[in-house]
């Protein structure tokens, strides 16, 4: 194995172990309702809490790994997951739960910040798209397995004990990554001497733009993921179905996204296939809402998630030199944040204000169509050259 695929891999077992921990409390929430006493508000707000700390330290994060380097910042990141899940997994109520999982929240913004770069200096120019695709299939997958896991060992022992298999999972992340990750060569990991804001202006435009459109594409995804199992049981499907339906759509999204990455390699025309996969993917929720079978429709889209993200990953790495790209990346994940921590809840406001199950999923739809000229936005400024940056 060469090795740049051996730190491929070790990046997919960290960014596994991140989505793990993220999913625990949706695993866990009849356990911690019952131990915490807790409103549907309150669990909703947990399960927010590992993505809002995103929108602060998003970009400072991307600055101490300019200046630190993206290993070291990683391992601070796991470091801060185990110790915010050990106090979310002894928390004596709901203020501690809620502490523990802001904590760990800020470990896994650094550390999503920082696979994104560690990928980036090992496969620049070389099946980039292939090895993204890789990376954020990772996420699905960890968040797969603590719905498979976490529920039947909190039956067999308890939900501390679940909620501390997270910090299990994070602690080999780390000696894994310790132990076995290197930079590539010439990805010095402090190349920029010390943290800087002053980055180019058509950085910076290039950093929101791309943003702009991934947070729009994840929040479309994440929308579609909460809502249709209530819209399904709506339908008359039982809450056991409706989540078999909706976890079927996210096994088949973890294998999507690599092939989607490949296909992106092997054709060369991102701007024509990231239209159309955003396009067809809308369609596809539309009709989730609003067509016969729609459970069918939910597998389908799943199939046609798979070639949006890799792509609109590769993007800054592409257009950014290395000594911007951790900055770049940064104000590319505040966006980020931002779109995952307020679409639940306008989504939520959408049904409510029209008491229609398949709204949320039309908004989702929305959000994806908008994908398009955002990313549009982007290759605009792109083409555009800069006299002050001239390498970009």
């Amino acid at each position: 194995v060469s090795p740049r695929w051996a730190m491929l891999l070790v990046i997919f077992f960290t960014r596994t172990a991140l989505g793990f921990q993220f999913q625990s409390i949706a695993a866990l929430t009849p356990f911690l309702v019952a131990a915490f006493d807790l409103s549907w508000a309150q669990v909703g707000l947990l399960m927010g809490l590992f993505m809002l700390p995103g929108v602060v330290f998003a970009l400072p994060g991307g600055l101490l790994g300019q200046r630190f380097g993206s290993l070291r910042i990683v391992l601070a990141g796991l470091g801060l997951m185990i110790v915010g899940g050990m106090v979310g997994s002894y928390a004596g109520g709901f203020g501690s739960a809620a502490g523990g999982r802001t904590l760990a929240g800020i470990g896994g913004v650094l550390v999503n910040i920082m696979l994104a770069r560690m990928v980036a200096d090992w496969f620049r120019g070389r099946e980039l798209q292939t090895a993204l695709g890789l990376m954020l299939a990772a996420w699905p997958f960890g968040m797969a397995l603590a719905l498979m896991l976490l529920g039947p060992l909190a039956l067999l022992a308890s939900w501390r004990v679940a909620e501390y298999a997270t910090v299990v999972a994070a602690g080999l992340a780390l000696g894994i990554m310790a132990l076995i990750y290197q930079d590539p060569a010439g990805a010095g990991g402090g190349e920029a001497g010390r943290p800087r804001l002053n980055v180019p202006a058509r950085v910076w435009a290039l950093a929101v733009s791309a943003g702009i459109g991934y947070a729009l594409l994840n929040a479309s995804v994440i929308v579609v993921a909460s809502f249709a199992p209530s819209f399904l049981m709506s339908g008359g499907a039982s809450v056991s179905a409706a989540g078999l339906i909706t976890g079927a759509a996210l096994w088949i999204s973890i294998a999507s996204v690599p092939l989607g990455g490949l296909v992106a390699d092997r054709v060369n025309r991102p701007r024509l296939l990231i239209t159309i996969g955003c396009l067809l993917a809308a369609g596809g929720m539309v009709c989730i809402a609003r067509a016969p079978m729609p459970a069918v429709w939910m597998l389908v889209t799943g199939i046609l998630l798979g070639l949006p993200p890799s792509i609109m990953m590769a993007l800054l790495p592409r257009a950014v030199r290395a000594e911007h790209l951790a900055t770049a990346l940064g104000v590319f994940y505040v966006l980020f944040y931002l779109g995952m921590a307020v679409s639940q809840t306008l989504a939520g406001l959408v049904r409510d204000l029209t008491g229609d199950p398949a709204m949320p999923l039309l908004f989702a739809a929305a959000l994806m169509a908008l994908t398009v000229p955002a990313v549009a936005l982007f290759w605009r400024i792109q083409a555009r050259p800069d006299p002050g940056d001239a390498g970009v």
